[in-house]
């Protein structure tokens, strides 16, 4: 099943996203519209998913905060971060949460390494990390979902460029022992419809 892609040309607000969202989500539900994985760029912001605790936001004049009602803490979207939102029909992909999640793991590790990037899951720690060495492991995506009547809303945020001392300004997922990386700053540079095509392939590989 190929879902409708759209790709936002420009940067997205918060609210119009969540409304997007919402509508999509209910005429899925309906049989009224397809399947949608919608790739965009938000303006700088912070997101509080349902398990966000006060203490992990830092700086709270820094940027605009948003309830995202997605499971997981607070998280930091910005321009030069590729976000995915996947909204599916599970009742027609066996009605199962975890194995959508794990779907969801895959699919961006598959893209990841087109680029030559090697992304793990870490059982204690939510998102995709990368090894540096020495012991140190940094987040290069997040993913925070909501499942809605068996439709899936919100889904991955996936670090290409962004600027990540924005990230200072919360406490990222509410993991205080590692940091975040990207794509640029781990050396590959690639063009954010480059990411998307690549982003494109790999979900046949890993939804198709």
């Amino acid at each position: 099943m190929e879902p409708e892609w759209i790709i936002a040309q420009a940067p997205v607000s918060y609210p119009e996203a969540l409304a997007f969202m919402e509508k999509r989500v209910a005429e899925i539900r309906q049989a009224n519209a397809p399947e949608c994985v919608w790739l965009l760029e938000h303006p700088s912001l912070y997101t509080a998913g349902t398990s966000a605790k006060p203490q992990d936001l830092l700086d709270p004049e820094r940027f605009p905060i948003f309830s995202a009602g997605r499971g997981g803490q607070y998280t930091y979207h910005g321009p030069g971060q590729r976000i995915a939102y996947v909204m599916l029909d599970l009742k027609a992909r066996g009605c199962d949460i975890g194995a959508y999640i794990q779907n969801l793991e895959k699919w961006a590790i598959d893209a990841l390494e087109d680029f030559g990037v090697k992304a793990m899951i870490r059982k204690e720690r939510v998102g995709l990390w990368v090894d540096r060495g020495m012991g140190r492991e940094d987040k290069i995506a997040a993913i925070g979902v909501r499942v809605r009547k068996w439709v899936t809303f919100h889904g991955l945020a996936l670090n290409v460029d962004p600027n990540l001392d924005h990230y200072g300004g919360i406490v990222p997922c509410g993991i205080q022992d590692h940091g975040v990386t990207s794509l640029w700053d781990l050396g590959h540079t690639p063009t954010m419809e480059e990411v998307d095509s690549a982003l494109i392939a790999a979900w046949a590989r890993t939804f198709g």
